[in-house]
């Protein structure tokens, strides 16, 4: 008589929502960053410009029409993001608690090349500060890039940022941000492949 085989169901370590978001999210990123670049070296803040090779437009017209269409979709996916997020419990579930302790150890432990990938399911405590600095940085971006782009409609907005020329100061340093954790989850990437597995596949 032969036993009766049982197929182990794969886990799934990222739903396809969150994948999808993921995504969706990355190919904003590059269009906004790339245009905004272009954008900046029209009237540059600080003492350099981008090399146009990274930029995005061809010319501030271009790269403004460029900007907009990566903003609507940055936005309403960032927002169907943390909706999900919110409504489902994942927030809570994957993010909290925050251990002051238990990031030390994390964060000495990956200065040392030893932090622990096995389960990718679980976010080790420095993955969930970088997360949730991601989130919090996306609403700063979305916030100030609102008063640059329609000051007058958000009299509120602009006067909590201290004013038009301050918010492009503070919408600078949240793309600094936003394009120095993309640098690291790269680089983190390149050393766990199986985290780019996960997130094409979901297992």
């Amino acid at each position: 008589m032969d036993t009766p085989t049982f197929q182990v169901k794969p886990i799934i370590v990222h739903p396809l929502w969150l994948r999808i978001c993921h995504w969706l999210n990355a190919l904003a990123m590059l269009v906004m960053v790339a245009s905004g670049w272009r954008i900046y070296n029209a009237s540059p803040l600080f003492n350099f410009t981008f090399p146009g090779e990274l930029t995005l437009g061809g010319w501030l017209g271009g790269a403004l029409q460029w900007h907009f269409a990566g903003m609507w979709l940055f936005g309403i996916n960032g927002g169907a993001y943390l909706l999900i997020n919110i409504l489902s419990g994942r927030l809570k579930r994957k993010f909290w608690p925050l251990s002051p302790r238990e990031l030390i150890k994390d964060f000495l432990a990956a200065l040392r090349g030893k932090l622990a990938h096995e389960d990718l399911s679980h976010y080790n405590t420095v993955q969930k500060l970088a997360y949730l600095f991601v989130m919090l940085d996306g609403i700063v971006l979305v916030c100030s890039g609102l008063v640059i782009w329609k000051s007058v409609q958000f009299p509120l907005l602009r006067e909590l940022l201290g004013g038009y020329d301050n918010a492009r100061f503070i919408h600078f340093y949240a793309m600094s941000g936003m394009v120095g954790f993309v640098v690291i989850h790269l680089i983190m990437v390149a050393l766990v492949p199986k985290t780019l597995l996960a997130m094409l596949r979901g297992r």
